[in-house]
């Protein structure tokens, strides 16, 4: 199992200290991409919101495969997100 998943298997996603922290990174990419320009809205608003959406979703999809290639790949495309 992915060291990001600790020790002992949770029982949600929900409790992932790394899904909370991607959530938190969500609700400050939300509140700062608020004060962008209207013009923005479809540009680089919407594509900062996308990718951060998205990281805690694949952990999200990750925790629920059963294998550790799996698991990983979701990891790895969570990271690819937060990159972007």
């Amino acid at each position: 199992m992915p060291r990001f998943f600790g020790g002992r298997m949770s029982s949600s996603y929900r409790e992932l200290v790394v899904w909370k922290q991607a959530m938190a990174l969500v609700m400050l990419v939300y509140r700062v991409t608020r004060q962008f320009p209207r013009e923005e809205l479809f540009g680089l608003t919407s594509q900062m919101r996308r990718a951060a959406v998205s990281i805690p979703s694949n952990i999200a999809e990750g925790k629920g495969r059963h294998g550790s290639r799996d698991i990983c790949q979701f990891l790895y495309t969570a990271r690819g997100s937060l990159h972007e």
